[in-house]
């Protein structure tokens, strides 16, 4: 009898708390839809997503001076490490993993969905590229995505 309401009670407050994470997911979507619609549109770019790089990009956009420095700012920039003839990039491991996680969802979506990103894959496992290495080169991809998305939108905001 007691493990019955004890579940019922746990059963209760699991609902009560995945009411309100939809609320504040609702409400999240409508604060990015009335300041940033534009980062909306992007394939794979969800509230969420564009909520936690907004966030890594600051109240203040214009400290910003490259995308560059937002890619490294999120860790996807990339860092050589190379030995003896072999070349290769990897990604930063420093900065933002929230942002970082941001990115790689959106990567990890864009190819069921966008044809372009799926003929960019295509591509680069032609030319003989890793799947990690093609992913990282999507993230930055992404990452100068967003920086340009948001960077016109704040320019000519007020200060």
């Amino acid at each position: 009898m007691f493990k019955r309401a004890k579940d019922s009670a746990v059963k209760a407050r699991t609902q009560q708390l995945t009411g309100r994470i939809r609320d504040l997911e609702h409400r999240l979507a409508r604060l990015v839809k009335c300041h940033f619609p534009q980062l909306l549109i992007p394939v794979g770019m969800g509230p969420d997503s564009a909520v936690t790089l907004l966030i890594t990009m600051g109240d203040n956009p214009e400290r910003l001076g490259s995308e560059a420095s937002f890619a490294a700012l999120c860790g996807v920039s990339p860092i050589e490490h190379s030995s003896g003839r072999h070349h290769y990039r990897r990604l930063n491991r420093g900065g933002d993993r929230q942002a970082n996680a941001a990115l790689h969802r959106i990567v990890q979506t864009r190819p069921r969905y966008d044809p372009r990103t799926r003929g960019y894959y295509r591509r680069r496992i032609k030319e003989g590229k890793t799947r990690r290495e093609i992913v990282r080169c999507l993230k930055r991809y992404a990452a100068r995505e967003v920086f340009n998305l948001v960077r016109p939108a704040s320019a000519g905001s007020p200060a």
